[in-house]
């Protein structure tokens, strides 16, 4: 029998852990494609697995996106909130996580805009759903307390009041990364204090 050599095909580098390749594959080409967008003979060629060896490890393309939308939501979670003091004053909570949700967004650029993204989310199921919930809803509590204790403003609701701010900086990063502006320090600083104002009122 000829090797892949002999037959002129290129032989490829053995992988030790295969699911995690195909798992960090998966997160490159739906950042860069969209879910719907990449085909499972892309996705494996990123991975450099056969196509049969990513359905050995996950059982269809929907069981994938949701373990990968899962451990991404949690690595989220842990970046934005792990160890931050909650006895701080709201203020200083604030530009914590503000400076982290920069950091993320830079650091991990893939991370970020895969759970950005929309098309993902027609495959999510219970458990993935659940999780998001979970995600959201300290927060939500959160921006409550703070409008019961005169802090945020209480002329639009919680829920109003995230999404906005969470949205204007998504934005932010949507037109740096499709490059009609390019994000300074002081841009930044200065739209941290604008989302603070839009929350205080």
């Amino acid at each position: 029998m000829k090797t892949p050599t002999e037959t002129g095909k290129a032989a490829r580098p053995r992988i030790r852990d295969k699911r995690q390749a195909i798992l960090d594959a998966a997160l490159q080409v739906f950042a860069a494609g969209g879910v719907n967008g990449v085909p499972i003979p892309a996705l494996a060629e990123q991975a450099q697995v056969g196509t049969g060896t990513i359905y050995r490890y996950f059982s269809s393309k929907e069981a994938l996106v949701n373990e990968l939308f899962r451990s991404q939501r949690q690595f989220k979670r842990d970046l934005l909130f792990d160890g931050l003091d909650r006895s701080l004053p709201a203020r200083a909570q604030f530009d914590i996580v503000w400076q982290r949700m920069i950091d993320y967004s830079r650091q991990h650029p893939d991370t970020y805009r895969f759970l950005e993204m929309q098309d993902h989310r027609p495959y999510l199921d219970e458990q993935s759903r659940q999780l998001e919930q979970q995600f959201f809803t300290p927060l939500v509590r959160q921006y409550r307390q703070y409008q019961e204790q005169g802090i945020y403003r209480r002329d639009l609701r919680a829920e109003v009041l995230m999404a906005m701010v969470w949205g204007s900086f998504a934005n932010l990063v949507k037109c740096e990364r499709e490059g009609l502006l390019v994000l300074q320090p002081e841009d930044l600083k200065a739209a941290c204090e604008t989302c603070w104002s839009m929350l205080t009122g």
